[in-house]
């Protein structure tokens, strides 16, 4: 039995035992409904609900108008959302649209997917045009086994890159760093010349935490060519820890400590504090997301109004421009064989979902209604400022989209009156002509989803035990040994063989 069928049993006998559980949800092809619809133009779907309330139907109304379809949609809270799907999962009560809680949610379905339970769609996506512009490295991260099931929302490829501080850099004659000599010029300056001119000996460059991925470490990693978390050696994947671009990365890191030019507790050190040390003028670069500029710049000017932030992403390394990508995606969209009877009935639920990609219904969905929900100018929207309007009718609706604004030509993208954060949404979109992918992403090993977190802590601490010094390059790959020896070689073989049984177009070429 696998640990979701094993979940599924036990979810369902709490939901049997307690039947005064409520989940919220609203049927909008009730009977009494508009009776111009029939079976074949109504579509089910159950949705996670992000806010406290279940929206008004304006714009669910907007929807059937313009696609001719009814919808039913089951609107259940996020915090009982899992119970209610495992529930409908084993009671086979599915509707015909599912969409998973989150991106982590897939790999407890990748069972019941195999088993058949779901619609493969990836040999229908050709057929329509808006549907066949989800990106192919975002859907082949969905992929089980190489095949297609499921329709995602997007998310942002790779934010990561560098803030830092325009007004310092501007004062010592330093230009926004494009190479690693560059960037580790521009944390010696900030940390020894006196950046912000007031004759004390109190900045540092930069400013870190106790996060190897979204902290700085990754993305300096990326910037040397490190594989994202795994990467191919000698036709064998293998885990980023072990090539050299990794241990490249762990001692500059090692140099950044021992100089003096990152905060010394930078391991121990929270989100909270390292962003903290940035706002009160303490540091003056901040490695991570790049869309925390805006929050950034805004904290920082209550404490010294002259501070100038910018943002940069393309930093050159040893191999060039690179930058670790995510997944791509916050869920997945999946449609069950057991709601969906026929392959005519599957695409015309497709054909409904190619229509959400219409410029039109996109804007409708993420924005709302124009001149209720939102404004046009120059060719930008600009949200009315009604919050709880906006929550009430439009917030929920979004989570239905499928694909977003990089996939949706046509589709409204915001006003943005800040400069630089207008210029960090920019770099955003512009790492994605970079990318270093997981080559993993679509594949499985149950040892790692067994032990992985366990023997990934072991190797994150070795990491931060060499970059403070206090193991040398000898004591690291003693760890590596280790790591092998407790199960990390079995992990390499699955995902080998995880690899040579994956079939079909969804593996990234790369990777082949």
């Amino acid at each position: 039995m696998t640990r979701l069928s094993s979940y599924v049993m036990l979810t369902l006998a709490i939901l049997l035992v307690s039947a005064a559980c409520i989940t919220m949800a609203r049927s909008s092809g009730a009977d009494g409904g508009n009776a111009s619809f029939d079976r074949r133009t109504r579509i089910s779907m159950m949705a996670n609900l992000h806010t406290t309330e279940i929206p008004s139907d304006r714009i669910e109304k907007e929807i059937e108008e313009k696609t001719g379809i009814q919808l039913d949609i089951q609107w259940v809270p996020d915090g009982s959302y899992d119970e209610k799907v495992f529930a409908a999962l084993a009671t086979g009560t599915l509707p015909q649209v599912l969409y998973l809680k989150n991106a982590a949610s897939l790999s407890y379905f990748r069972d019941e997917i195999r088993s058949g339970l779901f619609w493969e769609i990836g040999p229908y996506l050709d057929g329509y045009p808006n549907l066949k512009r989800l990106k192919p490295e975002v859907l082949r991260n969905t992929a089980i086994d190489g095949k297609l099931y499921s329709l995602y929302q997007e998310r942002a490829l790779a934010r990561s890159g560098i803030i830092y501080r325009k007004d310092w850099a501007d004062r010592l004659g330093l230009p926004a760093p494009e190479t690693l000599d560059d960037l580790y010029e521009m944390l010696k300056g900030f940390t020894y010349d006196d950046p912000d001119n007031n004759g004390i000996d109190d900045t540092i460059g930069l400013t870190d935490r106790n996060d190897l991925i979204y902290g700085a470490f990754k993305t300096i990693s990326s910037y040397y060519g490190t594989p994202n978390h795994w990467g191919w050696h000698n036709d064998s994947l293998q885990p980023e820890f072990v090539f050299p671009q990794y241990m490249e990365t762990m001692k500059f890191f090692k140099k950044l400590h021992s100089e003096g030019l990152v905060n010394e507790d930078f391991p121990i050190t929270s989100k909270t504090d390292q962003q903290e040390l940035f706002i009160t003028g303490k540091a003056g670069v901040y490695i991570g997301a790049m869309g925390d500029v805006l929050s950034l710049q805004s904290r920082l000017l209550a404490n010294d109004p002259e501070a100038v932030l910018d943002v940069q992403n393309r930093v050159r390394g040893p191999e060039g421009y690179g930058i670790w990508a995510s997944q791509g995606y916050g869920t997945v969209i999946l449609f069950p064989k057991s709601a969906i009877a026929t392959e005519e009935e599957l695409k015309n639920v497709l054909s409904f979902y190619d229509s959400l990609m219409s410029p039109e219904l996109a804007n409708l969905m993420y924005w709302g209604i124009e001149g209720t929900h939102y404004t046009v100018q120059d060719g930008k929207a600009v949200a009315v400022d009604a919050f709880e309007l906006r929550e009430k009718d439009v917030k929920p609706y979004q989570a239905l989209m499928a694909g977003s604004f990089s996939t949706i030509p046509g589709m409204l993208e915001p006003v943005n009156t800040n400069e630089v954060k207008a210029k960090a949404e920019r770099l955003i979109y512009d790492n994605e002509s970079f990318l270093i992918n997981d080559p993993t992403a679509p594949l499985e090993s149950p040892l790692y989803n067994e032990i992985g977190v366990r023997l990934n802590e072991r190797m994150r601490d070795a990491t931060y035990q060499f970059m403070l010094g206090m193991i040398d390059e000898k004591g690291f790959e003693a760890e590596i040994d280790r790591w092998l020896e407790e199960g990390g070689s079995q992990i390499i073989e699955e995902y080998q063989t995880s690899y040579r049984s994956t079939v079909g177009p969804y593996l990234h070429e790369e990777y082949r």
